[in-house]
Order: C-alpha cells, then sequence, then structure tokens
C-alpha cells in the first residue's frame, strides 16, 4: 500500500555533486522517518542519512560535511544532497521510510534503489 519512489541517481566525476530524492506515496498515516541507505558489491547496506518527522538528523561519519538530508512533510518527500563526491560513495542507493500504520506503528518501507557511480 505505500511506495517509495527514488530518482536523480547516475554517474559523477569525483569532486562533483548528485542530488536524490524520494517521493513515498500510497496509504500513509505518518511517517516517523525518512532515510538514505547505501550499498556497494560485497559490502553490507549501511546507512547514510536520516531524518524524522521533527526534523532530528543522523548522518554517517563517511557523509557528514558533504550530504545534506532534507525533507518536505507535505509532500512525503526526502533528499539528499551529496557534494564533493568520492569514489567510494558508489554503490546503490536505497530509500527507506519508517511509517506508522494502525495495524502495524513502524512498517519498513524499501524504495527499488538508484545508482549513484563515482568515477572519472
Amino acid at each position: 500500500q505505500v511506495q517509495l519512489v527514488e530518482s536523480g541517481g547516475g554517474l559523477v566525476q569525483p569532486g562533483g555533486s548528485l542530488s536524490l530524492s524520494c517521493a513515498a506515496s500510497g496509504r500513509i498515516y505518518r511517517i516517523n522517518s525518512m532515510g538514505w541507505y547505501r550499498q556497494a558489491p560485497g559490502n553490507q547496506r549501511e546507512l547514510v542519512a536520516r531524518i524524522t518527522l521533527g526534523g532530528s538528523t543522523n548522518y554517517a561519519d563517511s557523509a557528514r560535511g558533504r550530504f545534506t538530508i532534507s525533507r518536505d512533510i507535505v509532500k512525503n518527500t526526502v533528499s539528499l544532497q551529496m557534494n564533493s563526491l568520492k569514489p567510494e560513495d558508489t554503490a546503490a542507493y536505497y530509500c527507506h521510510a519508517d511509517i506508522f500504520t494502525p495495524s502495524t506503528p513502524h512498517l519498513d518501507c524499501w524504495g527499488r534503489g538508484t545508482q549513484v557511480t563515482v568515477s572519472s
């Protein structure tokens, strides 16, 4: 009943910038938090950035200072502005939402992922 649609992935040169967006749709009662995770080949999926309904943010150490997460509560969207990109940022990026529903107070929803490749 809930879908996450991501956009903005692509190929960028080291030092460049990229912006990812994610829109949640469907039967949404409340979004507790939204965030971005990434997974590179051979690695585990890791948190990149997360933002709560109240605006509190968490960043991975590798992302802090370079990436900025933001959200639009009315539109149920979350964005990730990525600056000073490095080759090690190359990964599939997944949008995640922790959604409240009457039957499931914490429903985990995932997007299908969008590829970010940082290479010259």
